[in-house]
């Protein structure tokens, strides 16, 4: 007859306790996940979030599929992704303007993306860039196109992917701090707004580095400057605001992966584990291919930084006086 100690006896039970949190903790994830993007098909969200539902989904075992949701400056994708089940299996690409510009523009006391999503990992940083069409319009540079701008008040059309947008901050930025006035002509998402400027209907636009730098790279279209305070290694020719006299500008624009805040920590820790494994040296060369600059935060300190960024954000929205009808 076998004898149990009391000790035995009482490591016997615990084991017994912990084995099914164990197990469930081991079995996810156990069918497909999906990440939602919040605006159209083609643009640099759609991009991001495309470059990593491959590499994490190989991580997590089970493949990750994009899921368009454009509409509302990307609140339609965000509320779906936060009314979904929290157990880990919807993913979100949350931007700058989801958690931080659209709570201002969007006022919704029944939805705050700050409170809704925990973040897994960030992927890439990114300016907007100032171009325009040479046979169109083509000045020497971006302070021959202010210039023009102040001369022929409200005559100037100038291109963005939409109202709200970081493009159109980048505009409202632009006028306030550079003393010009232009026609805005906000599009649905990158790709009509470049088609529309390839097609000679704008002057100038504002539009993402990694939608707007493979054109200006085979000369399709002109980059005059970006609207980050440090030039970018895959547009090394083309300048900063600042450095064209507008002085005091600085807007970048981020690209994360987000799951709802009521996810169980050891899920979030499993999404962001495959998430820090899928950005390696592969990924990281591959962001850069794309026209961004990778942006790595350490997990524990992830939070705190989009809690910090989205006050940031924030403010720049209520500064700008852009209103949403």
């Amino acid at each position: 007859m076998t004898h149990f100690t009391r000790r035995a006896a009482l490591a016997l039970s615990a084991g017994m306790l912990a084995a099914p949190a164990v197990h469930a903790q081991g079995a996810f994830p156990n069918k497909p996940l999906r990440i939602i993007v919040p605006y159209p098909p083609g643009g640099v969200t759609d991009i991001m979030g495309r470059l990593i539902a491959e590499p994490m989904g190989r991580q997590l075992g089970y493949p990750i599929v994009v899921e368009n949701r454009a509409g509302a400056g990307g609140n339609i994708g965000a509320m779906a992704a936060a009314q979904a089940e929290p157990d880990g299996y919807t993913l979100f690409l949350g931007t700058m303007a989801t958690q931080g510009v659209n709570p201002v523009l969007y006022p919704d006391p029944r939805f705050d993306p700050r409170k809704a999503f925990v973040g897994v990992g960030m992927m890439a940083d990114m300016p907007n860039v100032m171009s325009c069409l040479p046979r169109r319009y083509n000045p020497a540079n971006a302070r021959e196109a202010i210039a023009r701008a102040k001369a022929e008040k409200g005559k100037m059309l100038f291109g963005t992917v939409g109202n709200g947008s970081s493009a159109h901050l980048s505009l409202v930025m632009l006028e306030k701090l550079a003393g010009i006035d232009v026609v805005h002509v906000p599009y649905r998402g990158s790709a009509p707004a470049i088609a529309a400027l390839l097609a000679g209907d704008l002057d100038m636009l504002f539009d993402a580095s990694a939608t707007s730098a493979p054109h200006i790279l085979q000369g399709s279209i002109k980059g005059l400057a970006i609207t980050m305070d440090r030039r970018i290694g895959s547009l090394p020719n083309t300048p900063t605001l600042q450095e064209e006299g507008v002085a005091g500008y600085h807007l970048s624009v981020w690209n994360g992966v987000f799951t709802q805040s009521r996810v169980p920590a050891p899920i979030l820790a499993r999404l962001q584990d495959a998430f820090n494994k899928a950005m390696d040296a592969a990924m990281l060369d591959k962001l850069k291919a794309n026209h961004t600059e990778p942006l790595l935060i350490p997990s524990k300190e992830l939070q705190p930084w989009l809690d910090r960024d989205a006050e940031r954000w924030g403010q720049v929205a209520r500064d700008s006086g852009i209103k949403i009808d």
